[in-house]
């Protein structure tokens, strides 16, 4: 291996990781395989760089693959130095990284390496669950590589990179010019695998990620002490409208947000924040977003979605995983009617709903806008399994918007009134009042307080202690098979 080969790998390494603190692992293996020459190609490292570290003096394990040399394919030994990490970090419970730069199967060593691309897979659906995975793909991750961020619970894409299972010109009727679904824009917009930014942007998102997240699933996860009032009112939460991530910014400890694919499906907001030191998984349903100049930018519809629920059940399932209380902030009416969500917005919307149901760890649901329907059920409502609802004093709680009910409900004495108008609207106000208020559910006991949106924190922030110490035991079974 070239010294200037060596250094793209281990610069990556030493960017990332907390200076000097880098320890190598197997730095001596080589490939075995000696057919088609391959012994004349043999290189110290394999292609791959790995070892052990810290970020912020927490232990964390670390694979960087070198596209200089053989293009960083996956070769037997190659693959055995990832899976050793993997090893290592199971015993340890510490978090893994690859930072990934791969041409995929290495060719030359044929059924050992694709043996490879196996053992590699095996260890990290091993390890899911059990301590974070997080993957940065750096430059080319192609074919079954593909599988390997996805595989993994974060994954990060520099703006160049590539990951595609199928190059987008063996794609029928597509080009790279006409639709590169190998690159950044697609992968992060339209598939959702990845967020994408600059490669030192990158690190600092992992080394941030490694700060809030706990070590394995039976640590207790890092806290801070918490310099920002618990106390603090918010009076701007409310004037945010439809923007929740800039109330889950208001209410958060110093206003600190961690948004996870950002780009997809944005209607639907996953992110950690902090209340009183603690990380919280928060889910939020999103109709604008607001620019810095405090006016709208885009606007979306209050439905779910298929990638939305997708994308929060795979957000929760992470935190219940890992002991993260998840906060949800509800403001949906119902689910997005067009003929391309109906082939999958049921399926999808009941693995949210499983994903929600079946977390056992703290659940707190706001309700911030309208909750109509099953869609509002899927929501962390208090029917799946939400420990506290609350409701801010302007939310709308029920089946279906009032005046929709009305319509139905009054239809003979609306059609017979001089002023149809007028007695809709007295109608729709007499069903809000009885069937669709906040004050209504509070009385059935489906909402435990109505708050207001300014003192939306302090009840936060003590509601999260109350449930601190919260025990439930899923019932008995390996996991649901929805």
């Amino acid at each position: 291996m070239t010294k200037a080969a060596t250094s793209v790998a281990r610069k990556r390494i030493a960017g990332l990781l907390d200076e000097g603190s880098f320890l190598e692992i197997g730095g001596y293996v080589t490939a075995r395989s000696t057919d088609f020459n391959m012994d004349a190609a043999a290189e110290p490292t394999d292609g791959v760089i790995t070892g052990y570290g810290t970020i912020g003096e927490r232990l964390v394990y670390v694979y960087s693959q070198d596209a200089a040399v053989l293009g960083g394919s996956i070769g037997e030994m190659h693959a055995a130095k990832i899976c050793r990490i993997y090893e290592l970090a199971m015993k340890m419970g510490a978090p893994v990284i690859g930072l990934i730069d791969c041409a995929g199967l290495r060719l030359q060593e044929a059924t050992d390496a694709l043996h490879g691309f196996g053992s590699i897979y095996r260890c990290q659906c091993d390890a899911s669950g059990v301590i974070p995975q997080i993957t940065a793909v750096l430059g080319s991750c192609g074919g079954g590589m593909a599988l390997v961020p996805s595989l993994t619970d974060f994954t990060f894409m520099e703006e160049k990179a590539k990951i595609f299972v199928n190059a987008p010109n063996t794609l029928d009727g597509n080009t790279t010019a006409k639709c590169d679904t190998a690159g950044a824009e697609y992968q992060s917009v339209q598939a959702g695998s990845a967020d994408v930014a600059g490669e030192a942007e990158i690190f600092e998102k992992i080394r941030t990620l490694i700060s809030i997240l706990p070590a394995n699933n039976e640590d207790d996860g890092p806290t801070e002490d918490c310099q920002d009032d618990l106390n603090r009112l918010c009076p701007e939460a409310a004037s945010f409208g439809g923007d929740t991530r800039r109330i889950l910014e208001s209410l958060s400890d110093d206003a600190f947000v961690f948004e996870v694919k950002e780009k997809y499906h944005p209607e639907m907001v996953t992110a950690f924040i902090r209340l009183d030191g603690m990380t919280v998984g928060a889910v939020a349903n999103r109709s604008a977003v607001y620019g810095e100049d405090g006016k709208p930018a885009a606007s979306f519809e209050k439905k779910l979605t298929m990638g939305g629920c997708e994308k929060a059940a795979r957000f929760v399932r992470f935190c219940d995983a890992f002991e993260i209380p998840v906060l949800s902030l509800t403001q949906v009416t119902g689910f997005l009617a067009v003929k391309e969500e109906e082939a999958g917005i049921a399926r999808a919307a009941a693995v949210l709903t499983q994903a929600f149901a079946g977390a056992t760890v703290p659940k707190i649901n706001v309700i911030v806008g309208e909750a109509e329907g099953s869609a509002y059920l899927t929501m962390n409502s208090k029917s799946v399994g939400a420990d506290l609802v609350y409701a801010w004093p302007g939310a709308s709680i029920g089946m279906m918007d009032p005046q929709a009910a009305a319509r139905i409900m009054y239809a003979g004495q609306i059609d017979k009134a001089k002023d149809k108008a007028g007695a809709l609207k007295e109608a729709a106000d007499k069903y809000a009042k009885l069937q669709s208020s906040a004050e209504a559910a509070a009385r059935r006991g489906y909402v435990d307080h109505i708050i207001a949106p300014e003192a939306t924190r302090k009840y936060l922030a003590g509601a999260f202690n109350m449930l601190y110490t919260k025990r439930e035991d899923a019932p008995a079974r390996k996991h649901s098979a929805v």
